[in-house]
């Protein structure tokens, strides 16, 4: 993984062979927000919440990354990386959802700003799923975001 970042924006790249998730993880951002996303994947999982439960589906083929967008945040068991993504296969067909699991295909550069006063927190619900709970810090910035 290749990065670089300032006044807290980082523009990762992701090569090939490279986990996604586990390379967003790595990041060990706390706060913050994936603003976008390109490349390719493969072993792509796209999620879709039923209302009660996740349900997977396999993309078999290699495909383009055409958006990725999600969220850093504090759980109760560590950093949570929630990311959604939409992608085209071959001949442009277009799907879409929560990224269950991925692999960079040649590479997937991804935009990320980490936030400073605004502390993003995970916590369970009812559904099962676990809510975003966004609150400010004091003044400057919140020593988890670094």
């Amino acid at each position: 993984m290749h990065r670089a970042g300032e006044d807290g924006n980082l523009v990762v790249r992701l090569e090939d062979g490279e986990e996604l998730l586990d390379a967003l993880r790595r990041l060990e951002i706390s706060s913050g927000a994936i603003l976008c996303g390109v490349g390719m994947l493969r072993g792509l999982r796209l999620g879709y919440w039923t209302g009660t439960e996740y349900v997977s589906e396999e993309v078999a083929e290699p495909v383009e990354l055409l958006s990725l967008q999600g969220n850093f945040a504090q759980g109760p068991e560590g950093i949570v990386v929630h990311v959604h993504a939409a992608v085209a296969k071959r001949g442009g067909a277009a799907l879409g959802g929560h990224v269950m699991a991925a692999t960079a295909h040649n590479t997937a550069e991804v935009v990320i700003r980490r936030f400073g006063r605004v502390v993003l927190e995970r916590k369970p619900e009812p559904s099962g799923l676990l809510g975003l709970y966004p609150s400010a810090s004091g003044s400057g910035p919140h020593p988890a975001a670094r």
